[in-house]
């Protein structure tokens, strides 16, 4: 175990910024999967997801000279995807992933599995359609668990429009679902 995996990754920002490469290592270990999580829910689609963290990583190796830790490292990273994912979605719109890695649960049997399975695309399918700020929003509040502070830094908006934002995705979400349900 190397004496990196026990400082902050805002230390190991400065250190990167420095010149050391090792401490850019720890950094991606430390994110990478919730970068590609976050990225892989919002735009449904493994490559793009793929292609965004990598971009995400890349600009945070660049900017390491200029990094100030003046919020979380966290925010500071979910920042630049939420960007790079805003832009992307900008650009093509996102397509259904028909999976998306999920934790398997120890121990249901195979009829409620299939339907978690079920819901749970169910869902994907519905987050496919909110507008990207409110997918993003949602993304990152319940998938990520981030604070309203911390998804307004991201988000770069205030707590408020968050919380307007969460709750125009929370309604359309459900109308989608209920709609879809009648089907």
């Amino acid at each position: 175990m190397s004496d990196q995996e026990h400082i902050s990754s805002e230390q190991l920002m400065q250190a990167l910024a420095g010149g050391d490469l090792d401490a850019f290592d720890q950094i991606v270990l430390r994110h990478q999967k919730s970068a590609w999580a976050i990225a892989c829910r919002f735009l449904s689609d493994r490559h793009e997801a793929e292609d965004v963290v990598q971009d995400a990583f890349l600009r945070l190796l660049e900017a390491a000279g200029r990094y100030q830790p003046t919020c979380s490292f966290k925010t500071y990273f979910y920042q630049i995807i939420s960007r790079l994912c805003l832009d992307r979605a900008k650009k093509k719109r996102p397509q259904h992933l028909d999976t998306i890695p999920d934790v398997p649960d120890s121990g249901p049997d195979a009829t409620s599995e299939t339907e978690r399975r079920q819901n749970a695309e169910a869902v994907r399918a519905a987050l496919a359609v909110l507008p990207p700020q409110q997918r993003l929003a949602i993304v990152l509040r319940y998938y990520e668990g981030l604070s309203y502070q911390d998804i307004a830094s991201a988000l770069e908006t205030t707590p408020k429009a968050v919380e307007r934002l969460l709750a125009r995705g929370r309604d359309r979400l459900q109308a989608i679902l209920k709609t879809w349900e009648n089907f």
